[in-house]
């Protein structure tokens, strides 16, 4: 390839270079970590699920052996998938519906909105932790706060978290009380929906619930759906409350994907089966999300759209 001196004895092609290289320096500590970190292990895990990886003897080839266990031969693969749907499903939509209520009545200007916003904000920074899930264990246990404040009312309660009927429930509530982040989302996207939509309603005589259905949510849509996949791939992914305060019990009733994953891994260290349900999982987000993203473009709302937006 030709090239031509520029100023100050530099050729032109070498100039061309001089940004993206210096790009590639900046993010070097991040491409490192990417294809060490996350890359790398993924690739490795894939290469797992084709083989008998056991940890206690060498790794010897199977081809689709896991994959044909897990679809045709694992009856607790089929259950932990019918729980975890179950708590994806219900905790999903709840954890949408108290953030979107909750930032709707915090987006108001009035003294003091800040520390309410920090204080309902705050429980999200701590629900996924261990202690919490400890706390949540003896708050829902027979001799629990809930069933005192049951009985102060000549209600009798029982050990939720043991009762297999009620254990997935306690689950559930747990997550929806983690509602921080979304609602800071959804905060975020309330703030940038013009004011003047709504004067203009007042003006033609629309109320509060006129105005909720037809600015707010449609103009909330975009922060809607994304807040939607996220909630979905990080339930999918739930592990720490289930097997802290839980275990898979009472009679897998808890028992999610993920605690099934790190069953199958770490207490009876058949990694190779292991590694072939992450990649199962790993399709069944994507596909799930797929069809999320399939049928957004009949309910998502885009202002730049075609000039005014699509419905």
């Amino acid at each position: 390839m030709k090239t031509t001196a520029g100023p100050g004895g530099r050729t032109a092609y070498l100039k061309r270079w001089d940004a993206p290289v210096a790009g590639y320096l900046f993010i070097a500590p991040w491409l490192i970590g990417f294809f060490w970190l996350t890359a790398y292990p993924m690739l490795l895990s894939l290469y797992y699920s084709f083989t008998d990886y056991t940890l206690m003897q060498p790794v010897s080839w199977t081809g689709l052996h896991n994959y044909s266990k897990i679809f045709t031969a694992d009856a607790k693969f089929v259950k932990s998938v019918q729980v975890t749907f179950m708590y994806v499903a219900a905790s999903v939509p709840l954890k949408l519906i108290a953030a979107l209520l909750v930032a709707v009545i915090l987006n108001k200007a009035v003294k003091g909105i800040s520390a309410y916003r920090t204080a309902i904000y705050f429980p999200s920074l701590i629900g996924g932790s261990i202690a919490v899930s400890l706390l949540w264990r003896n708050i829902f246990g027979i001799d629990g706060f809930f069933n005192k404040i049951l009985a102060s009312f000549g209600l009798e309660g029982s050990s939720w978290i043991t009762n297999p009927n009620t254990a997935l429930s306690s689950l559930i509530l747990l997550t929806v009380w983690q509602f921080g982040s979304s609602m800071v989302i959804f905060l975020a996207g309330l703030k940038q929906i013009p004011a003047d939509l709504y004067e203009a309603s007042s003006v033609d005589g629309a109320n509060r619930w006129f105005q909720f259905f037809k600015i707010t949510l449609p103009m909330l849509s975009p922060t809607l759906y994304f807040n939607l996949i996220m909630g979905v791939i990080n339930a999918f992914q739930m592990f720490t409350s289930a097997y802290v305060i839980t275990n898979g019990g009472p009679m897998n009733s808890t028992n999610v994907y993920a605690l099934y994953l790190y069953e199958q891994a770490f207490s009876r260290y058949h990694l190779g089966y292991a590694s072939a349900l992450a990649w199962v999982m790993l399709v069944i987000i994507v596909i799930i999300s797929l069809l999320i993203a399939g049928t957004s473009k009949y309910w998502v709302f885009y202002e730049s759209d075609t000039g005014g937006g699509r419905k």
